[in-house]
């Protein structure tokens, strides 16, 4: 006995496919090319002028001590003391991320719980939200140049509570999701117990969301670190001042020690963070021993 098999569906055409991908890039090509200020004749140019800049950098930062590389901009300045200086102002790019990250998270936490749709009811949690969406949408830049600036005069405090600001939109949104995303059956349980609402949160949802919340907030940490470098721009402390001095003046080998600061800097406290977020959400890894017979 013989079955008639089903026909085999026909394969799609891939050609519309195709023809969009070869349509977006002629678009992304056209719109490069019609850049008024771009100066495509000096592209062939380029990679020999970034192995000469990164040659000046590297000759600054193997430089040995004692000794000063051509273009400094302060020749009472030795090698050294150029090293002690970029620490100590990315020391206080670190202690401005820090500041910031401890306001952003001590105020992002509770109001995260009155913009979350499982712990607050609507007329609530819109206003909450468009704050969030409102702080998160400017700039730290900005906030420290239209706000803080003005507030505090030109010292760190003003990069430590823009970096702040921002960080409270940030922070409470990845906050609020996590509140969002907790299994709803402990909250059930405790309800039905009659806990209030605050015994709700303190009991059911907290423990569930905490750990990655604060794993949130070590990752914005490391986010704040990179900002707090650039508020130094416009005198709102840290490295970011005396690195825009240096490559204004095209004082590459000065340049290549501010960098190799920032970057020593910034991968030292990724991996610390890497670790301690990793501690909290998984805990410390125990090896199986398994017991002879």
């Amino acid at each position: 006995m013989t079955s008639d098999a089903a026909p085999r569906p026909e394969q799609p055409p891939k050609w519309p496919y195709t023809a969009a991908g070869l349509a977006l890039v002629g678009v992304v090509l056209f719109a490069g090319w019609s850049l008024e200020d771009a100066r495509w004749e000096r592209l062939p140019q380029f990679p020999g002028e970034i192995l000469q800049y990164a040659g000046q950098m590297l000759d600054g930062v193997l430089t040995w001590p004692g000794a000063h590389p051509d273009g400094q901009a302060d020749p009472g300045l030795t090698y050294g003391d150029w090293w002690l200086q970029a620490l100590e102002l990315m020391g206080e790019s670190v202690a401005l991320a820090w500041i910031g990250t401890c306001v952003g998270a001590l105020f992002s936490f509770p109001l995260a719980f009155l913009a979350a749709s499982n712990t607050a009811p609507w007329f609530v949690r819109v206003p909450v939200r468009t704050f969030f969406n409102a702080i998160r949408a400017v700039p730290e830049i900005l906030l420290a140049v239209i706000v803080m600036l003005p507030l505090f005069g030109l010292n760190p405090m003003a990069g430590a509570m823009a970096i702040g600001i921002h960080s409270i939109g940030s922070l409470g949104k990845l906050t609020l999701e996590n509140i969002e995303a907790v299994d709803q059956r402990p909250v059930e349980a405790v309800t039905a117990a009659g806990a209030s609402w605050w015994q709700r949160v303190r009991t059911a949802v907290v423990p569930q969301m905490l750990p990655e919340t604060v794993a949130f907030w070590l990752y914005r940490f490391e986010v704040n670190i990179r900002a707090s470098a650039i508020l130094g721009v416009v005198s709102a402390g840290g490295i970011g001042a005396l690195l825009n001095r240096v490559l204004r003046g095209r004082e590459w080998e000065w340049g290549g020690i501010m960098l190799a600061v920032i970057i020593i800097v910034t991968i030292l406290v990724d991996q610390i963070s890497a670790g301690l977020r990793h501690r909290i959400l998984h805990g410390t890894e125990t090896p199986m021993v398994e017991a002879a017979a």
